[in-house]
């Protein structure tokens, strides 16, 4: 695996091999095993356009923990945040550092720097998709489920970087998947094209529909980074876009409840909704550690 610029790149076999290393390391470091030796040396950069929680301690920590060296580097403090193309800042990074993993606005940030530079890059985040945030949830899905064989997942919200990449980690494992989001808050057309050509894909604008008798259900907030002045526009579009009982009762009674986080509770999921599914949320939080750690051994290894 060279980069991580997007899921669609993956084949199922792909995903599958850093699912199967993530649940390894996972093991590993819940037994105590010493990890230093898997990447003793290596440099990460990370370069930071957005705000992070998850994605910068799961990368932070699991360098560490891998032997490795993470370096945080904000946008604000390089040259790129002040206007150095970014296949300048490809090529000078290349000659001091392992892989760069970036969290950006625009996915071309990232495959520019990919396209430019001579080590891998792994997409921390992009307005277009979050590959690495399905990945942890595609482990925590199989842990909890044991297997993607006839699973149902519904997404209810905006069709944003997350229901991008959801659906496209959904379809590749073989699952169904289904959508519930207001008219014009769609995900990416193309995305949804492919979707339809290689697996099942239902697109709703009732939640409740959209529910029925999925495994898994997932929610995000309704306005994601960078679209906070829209946050009284979307409150009024996402009003019925929401995971509350009646959504829940559609899904099957044993359905599962996935949120990227953070959380607005009361909006896009019930605080009491939210509460009762909070083991496995915060299981997908840690899973982000083990998933990324995953990723990191894969592309500074060179292996599929």
């Amino acid at each position: 695996m060279k980069h991580l610029l997007k899921l669609a790149d993956l084949s199922r076999e792909e995903i599958l091999s850093v699912l199967n290393l993530a649940d390894q390391l996972k093991y590993e470091r819940k037994n105590g095993v010493d990890q230093s030796s898997y990447l003793r040396g290596k440099k990460l950069g990370m370069i930071f356009q957005k705000s992070s929680t998850r994605t910068r301690v799961s990368f932070e920590v699991g360098m560490y923990e891998l032997g490795g060296y993470p370096l945080f580097l904000s946008g604000r403090d390089l040259q790129i945040g002040r206007g150095e193309p970014v296949q300048d800042t490809a090529r000078v990074l290349s000659r001091m550092l392992d892989a760069i993993m970036i969290r950006t606005f625009a996915q071309k940030e990232v495959e520019d720097l990919a396209a430019y530079g001579s080590i891998p890059v792994i997409n921390g985040l992009t307005d277009y998709c979050h590959p690495c945030q399905v990945l942890a949830d595609l482990m925590t899905i199989r842990e909890c489920k044991g297997s993607f064989k006839g699973l149902k997942m519904c997404f209810v919200g905006d069709g944003n970087n997350m229901a991008n990449s959801l659906m496209v980690g959904a379809v590749k494992m073989g699952m169904r998947f289904s959508i519930a989001c207001p008219k014009g808050y769609e995900p990416d057309a193309a995305l949804m094209d492919w979707a339809k050509q290689n697996g099942s894909f239902e697109m709703y604008e009732d939640p409740e529909a959209a529910a029925k008798d999925a495994d898994v259900l997932y929610t995000d907030v309704w306005a994601s980074m960078g679209q906070e002045e829209e946050q009284a526009i979307r409150a009024k579009a996402f009003a019925r876009i929401h995971i509350d009982d009646a959504v829940m009762r559609a899904a099957k009674p044993d359905a599962m409840l996935l949120h990227c986080l953070p959380v607005h509770r009361g909006e896009e999921v019930t605080a009491e909704i939210f509460e009762a599914h909070a083991k496995e949320i915060f299981e997908e939080a840690e899973n982000r550690l083990h998933a990324q750690k995953a990723v990191l051994v894969k592309v500074l290894k060179g292996e599929n």
